[in-house]
């Protein structure tokens, strides 16, 4: 899996929209494959348009609990897009995660610009979700 760097260096090497678009199709084809188990309401993530599911991991770290994700979706941009927010996000410290602002990362790789609404509603949604996970670990903590 690609670190959120080598993600942004290879977004900048791509001139075209459609080559930027194929590459994030390639990442959503870099995620593990979700056990059908995990496909189910509890992890189904509201306000995609697409079938998005996320389950989270919580470890206790030194400086606070740490989340990792495994996600899956019924579209191939969608895979790209949380495979993405994986490299991000998964294996960070939930203190962290509250201070990262993924929707200026994206904006910065141009690929806000390039998603319809529906999508771009997905990608806040798919955020937001990752943030009351980290926010509920800080409190279960």
């Amino acid at each position: 899996m690609p670190t959120i760097d080598d993600i942004t260096e290879n977004f900048a090497l791509l001139d075209q929209w459609d080559d930027r678009y194929r590459y994030v199709i390639e990442l959503g084809r870099t995620l593990a494959p979700l056990a059908q188990s995990a496909h189910s309401d509890a992890n189904k993530v509201q306000g995609c348009a697409s079938q998005v599911w996320l389950v989270t991991h919580v470890e206790k770290g030194p400086a606070g609990p740490i989340l990792s994700f495994e996600g899956d979706s019924d579209a191939h941009i969608v895979r790209g897009l949380i495979a993405i927010l994986f490299a991000v996000y998964s294996g960070k410290n939930a203190r962290d995660i509250l201070s990262i602002d993924a929707f200026s990362l994206f904006d910065q790789m141009g690929l806000r610009a390039n998603l319809t609404p529906q999508r771009s509603n997905g990608l806040r949604s798919m955020v937001e979700r990752i943030r009351a996970e980290a926010k509920s670990a800080l409190v279960a903590a």
